[in-house]
């Protein structure tokens, strides 16, 4: 091999390995961030809402509750939630098989079902569960939002932190 052709043969590796593969669940940050503040905004939007802000800090807090879940493969809320003053929505579905926007459109998608009542009767099934991910979403009191994501061997975990957090007993989103 010549040595004129070496540099361009390394800065060519280097560029395919830092290119997710097919199927990866590797990612921008900004692009989470900005998908999922455009999913957050057009929600809250379409209610009457004002935006989100993406607050680094629970971004941080998000990716390690993120980390925990697909190490341990236990898909549960986080025990720290109440005496962080937090919401969190949380996602789990096959590793590569959505987008962001789509993990997001999951839980707008709740929207369907929920009615703007007093919390926990804001939901048509009787379910608040049915509506939470929503509620937490365009719940007005709600100033920031963070997010993180993390996979397994199998799964993909979306864990979205927001402050203060909604979905407060006795009081409607908005």
């Amino acid at each position: 091999m010549e040595l004129a052709k070496l540099p361009l043969l390394i800065v060519s590796l280097m560029a395919a390995a830092e290119m997710p593969a097919i199927g990866s669940t590797q990612f921008s940050g900004d692009t989470l961030r900005d998908t999922m503040l455009g999913a957050h905004s057009a929600a809250r939007r379409a209610v009457g809402v004002g935006p989100l802000a993406w607050n680094p800090d629970l971004a941080v807090r998000a990716q390690a509750y993120a980390d925990e879940l697909a190490r341990t493969g236990r898909f549960r809320h986080s025990g720290d939630l109440m005496q962080e003053a937090q919401g969190e929505n949380l996602w789990m579905g096959t590793r590569g098989a959505y987008r962001f926007d789509e993990m997001a459109g999951a839980w707008v998608e709740e929207s369907r079902n929920f009615v703007n009542a007093p919390a926990p009767a804001f939901s048509r099934t009787g379910q608040w569960q049915d509506v939470g991910h929503y509620a937490q979403i365009v719940w007005r009191g709600t100033r920031e939002v963070g997010c993180g994501m993390a996979s397994d061997d199998e799964e993909d975990y979306l864990v979205c932190r927001y402050s203060p957090a909604g979905n407060v007993i006795g009081r409607a989103a908005f």
